[in-house]
């Protein structure tokens, strides 16, 4: 999971080696903390949040289908 959120978001900002996804898992529970360079927070996030939204609702479906939970932390 955490090579598609990179593959993903990669394709979406300016400064992609500045992309970084750091997985955190727990018994239920898997949190992604996705870092991304200055001046690309506005892109990951996408137009009235569109964007991030979309990515939340992928991970979240792929982490129900290994029965667990899946958050994901957008920083700048």
């Amino acid at each position: 999971m955490k090579q598609l959120i990179e593959y993903v978001v990669k394709a979406l900002v300016d400064n992609p080696d500045k992309v970084d996804v750091r997985e955190i898992t727990g018994e239920k529970t898997v949190i992604y903390e996705l870092r991304v360079g200055s001046g690309d927070l506005g892109k990951v996030i996408g137009k009235e949040g569109r964007t991030a939204k979309a990515i939340r609702t992928l991970i979240t479906a792929a982490a129900m289908k290994q029965g667990k939970r899946a958050v994901l932390e957008i920083i700048e």
